[in-house]
């Protein structure tokens, strides 16, 4: 069997509806085992199904048997049915295991008889059960048969659509078929005697449901759109629509025909489209599509099956929407021929003038996208035209300044086109082509120096008032009358001076090339050039001086200060010197020692190393420790050379076997005795012990202070919680109040001498106060318990003890209340309520924690 899902048949798989017959990947079906056949043919049903989609398509595929008789001496294979032959005929009753007489009497043939296939119409109204055939074998003569079917409507799902009468073998159909649901059925019928056991082989029943026209045809979308660019040629294609109609597609309830009702609009021909009536392709049929005239189509069409029959077939409609698509079939068009614009000279990116074009492709696409480019007029490239991307003008802009001086006009010839090549036969119009003027303004420009930076050379030192050249400027302006005048800038050393009509520079100071302000020998000044134009404008120039080095300066000598042994070694002072000047000013220099005091020379002498180096060393062979002050003369190369006399102390200090000064060495150099180093030595000793003892007696005294322990916890002393406050008094309003009921207790009466009246209780009570007792000088630690429970006791029979704030006075706040009754408000005795949070409040609270929150630990 072939089959083609036009997706290259990837995953499908197939299976018959026989457990005899099995069909491979490539459609080869073969047996699945050796199998008798019971009929001349047989027909099988071969599905085809997608496990990604889920689709299935079923074929009917029917063999002819092929059968080997003797006849006459030859074999006859393959017999074709003919029509009306007896053994093919359906009648009410069928005898599938049919006995043929012979010479030795009956015996059972190995061929059945051929079984037609049993025709259902679907939708049948009954009455059900109907029944369908009679199944019977010849062998009830003999003995009690008892019949049965099995398959896919009998005892597979779905179930009991078939039923057989198990005596009479006669089969019914038990409620109307649908075709749609399932084509075929095939079932198996059986014959047994009383005992189950098995009396004929099985035999095939092959029922099909007969199509019956009741299903419309269905459009897969009920709007399906397509385009199709304007101008196109008859028969172009446009799109396809398609109706599935779920009947017979091999009758004519399942062929589907399709026709155009309607076309909106009918411009410009009520014709413009027609549809394939079998592949519901829909192609144009007349020319003249334009969307600048119709842009969009909508089309009727109808699927009728019955090959089309409106008279018995059924139908169904869908809307097709054919957009006309643009093509550049109109070129861009100038409004006007001529434009103009303005721009004044040196300025840049300014649109001077905006061209307008019209376009009657669509907007915003490529067909109507505006490029414009300029073909004459700007040789050095000035101006360009950018496209506005929302109205599609051209901007005319300026790219690289305009002068005045040079053009005092512009004559532009551009052109448009668009972004897409014209359709083929459409040519430019003539109208695509325009020119531009653009007057340039003159406006008043900045005077420039020709030579920027400029640069001059001269010797340092040249005298105050010495010219050095004429720093003067050019005004660009040549159709206008103005001045130019000059001034500074910027002359960080002050040294120069401008003329301010000619721009002569001459110097101020004399120039000193070993100054801060030169950087590389060069010395820099900037200078201004204003016109008297409106308004008015300035520029800028640069004179760089270039500093000829000259032999002004002396040179030093280096180091300062230096250290030598008393004894002569090989410990030598390297001596330099460092000269402002360059090159040729400087090295090589020339040491030498002068000859007044004549101690030096006879103490000193100086060696020669290089050009830039010597070295100074003992001439003697001990000199006693000290500082000394020993005079060089330098001398550099310069042309006149200049000399200095430069002095270099020198520390001459006892030292080790290295060479090195000894630090004793190099305080006595320094100028100090024995004496003094000894004396400086013991401050220091004496300074060391007077720390070490401060710092033993500090640490004892905190030993003896922490000795002393307090006879009650610091975290349990609670006397500075009892704080005495101001009594809460009224005013001169709210004097009138009974303070009965704030009146000290009658209980405390055996206790206090009560007064008459109300008594402050913010203070301390007067009445006899009780003895507490007497803290024994040396207590001994059994007596300490005992004196605590008996001061304990004095405390609480005492009724001047702190705190006497425990009751105040307070303003009288009148009779009755807004809020409402807080008696039945009480605490919790039941023990549930935690209060280990008051060991979170510090130290003053330890108490009531440990009373209330130590739990079964107390």
């Amino acid at each position: 069997v072939k089959f083609n899902n036009c997706a290259g048949n990837k995953g499908v798989r197939y299976e018959t509806n026989s457990l005899d017959f099995k069909v491979r990947a490539d459609g080869t079906m073969y047996a699945a085992h050796h199998v008798q056949m019971p009929s001349k043919q047989l027909i099988l049903v071969v599905t085809a199904w997608d496990p990604q989609t889920l689709g299935r398509w079923e074929a009917i595929v029917r063999f002819l048997v092929a059968e080997k008789l003797q006849h006459n001496g030859h074999k006859l294979k393959g017999r074709k049915p003919v029509p009306g032959d007896p053994a093919l005929q359906q009648s009410d009753t069928l005898l599938p295991w049919r006995q043929h007489q012979s010479a030795n009497g009956l015996r059972r043939q190995k061929r059945d008889w051929v079984i037609p296939p049993i025709n259902v119409p679907e939708n049948s109204r009954g009455p059900f059960p109907q029944q369908l055939v009679r199944i019977r074998s010849d062998k009830d003569k003999e003995i009690h048969i008892r019949y049965s079917i099995t398959g896919v409507g009998a005892d597979q799902p779905p179930m009991e659509v078939f039923s057989i009468d198990p005596v009479s073998g006669r089969m019914y159909v038990t409620r109307p078929m649908d075709r749609e649901e399932r084509a075929s059925y095939h079932l198996r019928a059986h014959a047994v005697d009383m005992n189950g056991n098995k009396v004929e082989n099985p035999i095939d029943l092959y029922i099909y449901v007969i199509d019956m026209n009741d299903n419309r045809p269905e459009f897969i979308n009920q709007v399906y759109n397509g385009s199709v660019d304007e101008g196109s040629k008859p028969g172009t294609y446009v799109m396809t629509v398609t109706a599935n109609d779920a009947d017979d597609s091999t009758t004519a309830n399942g062929m589907v025909r399709y026709r155009i009702v309607t076309q909106t609009p009918q411009s410009p021909s009520q014709n413009m489209f027609t549809i394939n009536s079998e592949t519901g392709d829909i192609v144009t049929v007349a020319a003249g599509l334009d969307r600048e005239k119709v842009q969009q189509y909508i089309v009727i069409v109808q699927a009728t099956d019955m090959e089309g029959n409106l008279n018995y077939g059924l139908s169904n409609t869908a809307t097709a929407i054919i957009t006309v698509t643009d093509v550049n079939d109109n070129p861009p068009e100038f409004t006007t021929s001529t434009y103009s614009g303005e721009v004044p000279e040196n300025r840049v990116e300014v649109v001077v003038a905006n061209l307008t074009v019209m376009d009657r492709d669509q907007p915003h696409s490529p067909n109507w996208n505006a490029i414009y480019r300029i073909i004459s007029g700007d040789p050095s490239g000035h101006f360009t035209i950018r496209t506005d991307p929302v109205t599609n003008e051209g901007m005319v802009t300026v790219v690289k300044a305009v002068d005045y001086e040079m053009n005092r006009a512009f004559m532009l010839t551009v052109m448009v086109s668009n972004q897409a090549p014209l359709a083929s036969g459409i040519q430019m119009s003539f109208q695509s082509t325009a020119g531009v003027t653009i007057s340039v303004t003159d406006v008043n420009e900045a005077p420039y120096f020709p030579t920027n930076h400029k640069l001059i050379r001269l010797e340092e030192g040249v005298p105050t008032g010495t010219v050095l050249t004429t720093f003067s400027a050019v005004d660009p302006d040549r159709f206008m009358q103005q001045a130019v005048r000059y001034s500074k800038l910027s002359d960080p050393a002050n040294w120069l001076n401008i003329n301010a009509t000619n721009g002569q520079i001459t110097t101020a100071a004399v120039l000193d090339r070993e100054s801060d302000y030169i950087k590389n020998n060069v010395y820099e000044a900037t200078f201004l050039a204003a016109d008297n134009g409106v308004p008015p404008a300035s520029g800028t120039g640069t004179l760089q001086i270039y500093l000829i080095d000259i032999n002004d300066n002396a040179p030093e000598l280096l180091p300062k200060e230096a250290q030598i042994c008393e004894k002569p070694n090989l410990n030598v002072i390297n001596i330099t010197a460092a000269d402002a000047d360059i090159d040729p000013n400087v090295g090589p220099f020339v040491f030498e020692l002068p000859s007044v005091p004549s101690a030096v020379r006879k103490n000193w002498t100086i060696t020669r190393l290089n050009g830039d180096y010597a070295q100074l060393s003992l001439r003697i062979m001990y000199l006693e420790a000290g500082v000394y002050d020993v005079p060089i003369i330098v001398t550099d190369s310069g042309n006149p050379p200049l000399y200095n006399t430069s002095v270099i102390k020198v520390k001459v200090c006892p030292c080790d076997e290295n060479g090195d000064c000894t630090t004793i060495g190099a305080v006595a150099a320094a100028g100090l005795g024995t004496g003094a180093i000894i004396a400086i030595l013991i401050c220091i000793i004496i300074l060391l012990t007077m720390v070490l003892l401060f710092v033993v007696w500090m640490k004892r005294r905190e030993k003896e202070r922490h000795t002393k322990q307090l006879l009650i916890d610091p975290e349990d002393d609670v006397r500075d919680n009892i704080l005495k406050y101001d009594e809460e008094g009224g005013g001169e309003e709210d004097q009138d109040y009974d303070l009965s009921q704030l009146q000290q207790p009658e209980t405390m009466d055996h206790v206090l001498n009560k007064t008459p009246g109300v008594r402050r209780v913010d203070e301390r009570p007067i009445g006899a106060e009780p003895q507490y007792p007497i803290r024994p000088v040396i207590p001994h630690p059994g007596d300490i318990g005992d004196f605590i429970n008996e001061g304990l006791r004095a405390a609480d029979n005492d009724p001047t003890a702190p705190p006497y704030d425990s009751l105040l006075v307070f303003d009288y706040e009148g009779s009755g209340s807004t809020a409402g009754s807080v008696s039945s408000l009480n605490s919790s005795s039941s023990g549930d309520q935690d209060y280990d949070y008051l060991n979170d409040w510090g130290p003053r609270f330890k108490k009531l924690a440990d009373m209330y929150g130590g739990g079964e630990e107390d």
